[in-house]
């Protein structure tokens, strides 16, 4: 279904129950960017047979929520706090009362930034969080957060920030195989990529000034130790060794400096995990099933 936030978008929700007794309560499931629900229906089907609930939506400005601007091809949001809004608006208005305790988060790169702008409110809610990938540093390939920080801030201050860096729909569905930087495994990127065809209702392109600006700015307010202080759900971040598209490094430095922070690293896998070949998924899912729910960091 939908649910309106108090601030007018309509997010896109959904919740799955187990039938396997005892039921382990409930994953809330967070998207990277230019996700949505479709991309994880084998991750949802896993988790369900584990036992486990799954609560999810759609962020909004991509999936099938409302965009922010009228041009829905370019990845835009104007600060993290709206992803938190969309996450606390839909926790108590659907998961709460609809999804079995206790609540775990599982969440992909840009959905586990999120995750970390949130969770000091997220303390008396939620178990545990596994983030995979997450985005806390941008890629090898890339300028450094400090190089494209001050050009962002500019953009955005000189009303450019819908802008994108190249042409908007680069990347949108149409990346072959072999150039691709998010999986090994040919069946799911090739599924994946058919669900980010370009014109498509769940399709967003490359990311405007506007995003990268927030992106930048929520990466250095997670990395704020007043902020890190009033993280205490305990954190498991699994990191892919062969990731091209966030710094690995900057997680597994995040974890250490984490009060309750824990790091894996998987080798040789690329940036979406829960989309890789089984041989890397399956150490994905080897670790959640020791962290979650688990009892020891």
């Amino acid at each position: 279904g939908f649910e309106t936030t108090p601030d007018g978008y309509r997010i896109r929700f959904a919740v799955f129950r187990s039938n396997k007794r005892p039921n382990k309560g409930t994953i809330i499931l967070l998207h990277g960017r230019n996700e949505a629900l479709e991309k994880y229906d084998e991750t949802i089907s896993d988790l369900l047979a584990l036992g486990f609930d799954v609560g999810t939506f759609d962020w909004r400005g991509q999936g099938r929520s409302d965009r922010l601007i009228a041009d829905p091809r370019p990845g835009y949001i104007d600060r993290y706090e709206q992803y938190a809004v969309d996450l606390e608006h839909v926790f108590k208005k659907v998961f709460l009362p609809e999804a079995r305790p206790p609540f775990f988060v599982v969440a992909h790169s840009m959905g586990a930034l999120a995750a970390l702008v949130a969770a000091p409110i997220l303390a008396n809610r939620v178990r545990r969080m596994v983030l995979s990938t997450p985005l806390l540093g941008l890629g090898a390939e890339v300028p450094s957060e400090t190089v494209l920080a001050p050009a962002m801030a500019l953009a955005c201050f000189c009303g450019l920030g819908r802008m994108t860096l190249g042409n908007v729909n680069k990347g949108i569905g149409n990346t072959p195989f072999l150039e691709n930087k998010l999986s090994t495994d040919y069946d799911r990127y090739t599924a994946n990529q058919a669900l980010a065809a370009p014109g498509g209702p769940l399709s967003v392109g490359a990311p405007s000034c506007a995003w990268l600006n927030a992106t930048i700015l929520a990466i250095k307010q997670v990395h704020d130790p007043d902020h890190m202080a009033k993280i205490y759900v305990p954190t498991l971040l699994i990191t892919a060794g062969s990731d091209l598209v966030v710094s690995s490094l900057a997680a597994e430095r995040y974890a250490r400096d984490l009060r309750s922070g824990a790091h894996i690293a998987i080798d040789g896998a690329k940036h979406e995990l829960m989309q890789e070949a089984d041989r890397y998924r399956d150490q994905f899912f080897a670790a959640f099933n020791q962290f979650i729910p688990g009892t020891s960091v």
